[in-house]
């Protein structure tokens, strides 16, 4: 097998146990983060409301509603984005190490291309945590069955690609920038070997600048896919409209809603995953010389 296709293999595999640490450690604050976002308006005071009421009517495996989709989905999506990171860097340059600008071109690189997988993980997720414990919610494969019978494949499984797209470009970029600046600082100091926590602090100012890179973007995604009918007019059209409806609603502060838990959540979760991602990836590098 050539050294290029063993080293995506590789990647592959160390991102779907990536994405599974990901989903285990930040389903909740997730489900928190979304219900601020697409609950109606005095449904709740703010995350901590959102906490409380969801486990003292729901109990507290409603915090892990819709994990489903993305741990069934994550594995595939993360797979996918770091195969797509160790691409796009290949590409951008085949020679030593990247500097943070060609970092956070790989990383837009790598974003755009996991939009494809993400979009419809997201939709079934978004679509499982915006129920709210009545005897009317919803199992997953009904969700699923009713999306594809009423709006098929683009406008239902699909639904909300582009805006995920739009959010996901920008979140790589950031994400990968601040994860390998704060890795190559750590390096300097503790060598290329880093220690656990090392990758947990990188990880996870990575998973910071992603949130504050393309938060505004994730609450468009999220309004849209719970939506009882799909968008209309241009991507351009209907991110814009939806932007100005937010405001409308809810001011600036708005576009904003949820990044607290959010940002909370970002640390464990995506320490983790890229925690994982390494380890399981120096693993592999021994056992295949790749």
């Amino acid at each position: 097998m050539p050294q290029s296709t063993l080293e995506t293999v590789n990647e592959l595999i160390a991102g779907s146990f990536g994405g599974a640490a990901q989903v285990l450690v930040g389903q909740p604050l997730d489900t928190i983060k979304t219900r601020s976002q697409i609950a109606p308006k005095g449904m709740f005071k703010g995350p901590m409301d959102i906490l409380t009421q969801t486990m003292r009517k729901e109990g507290i495996l409603a915090l892990y509603k819709g994990m489903a989709s993305p741990l069934l989905g994550i594995a595939g999506v993360n797979s996918l984005l770091f195969a797509a990171y160790g691409i796009s860097k290949r590409i951008i340059s085949p020679f030593g190490q990247l500097s943070l600008k060609e970092i956070a071109a790989a990383g837009a690189m790598a974003g755009a291309a996991n939009a494809i997988l993400a979009s419809p993980v997201e939709m079934f997720k978004v679509r499982m945590q915006g129920q709210y414990g009545n005897p009317s919610d919803k199992r997953l494969r009904v969700v699923a069955r009713e999306m594809w019978a009423e709006w098929g494949f683009r406008k239902g499984v699909m639904r909300g690609y582009w805006v995920t797209m739009a959010r996901e470009i920008p979140a790589y970029a950031g994400f990968y920038t601040a994860f390998e600046y704060s890795k190559r600082k750590f390096a300097r100091k503790y060598g290329p070997d880093l220690p656990v926590w090392a990758l947990l602090a990188s990880g996870s100012t990575g998973g910071i600048a992603y949130w504050l890179s393309s938060y505004p973007l994730d609450v468009v995604k999220s309004r849209i896919q719970l939506r009882t009918t799909p968008p209309r007019g241009t991507p351009v059209q209907y991110i814009a409209s939806e932007l100005k409806a937010v405001v409308a609603e809810s001011g600036v502060a708005g576009l904003f809603r949820g990044l607290t838990p959010c940002l909370i959540r970002s640390i464990p979760a995506a320490g983790s995953t890229f925690a994982a991602f390494e380890l399981t990836r120096e693993y592999l590098r021994s056992f295949t010389g790749v």
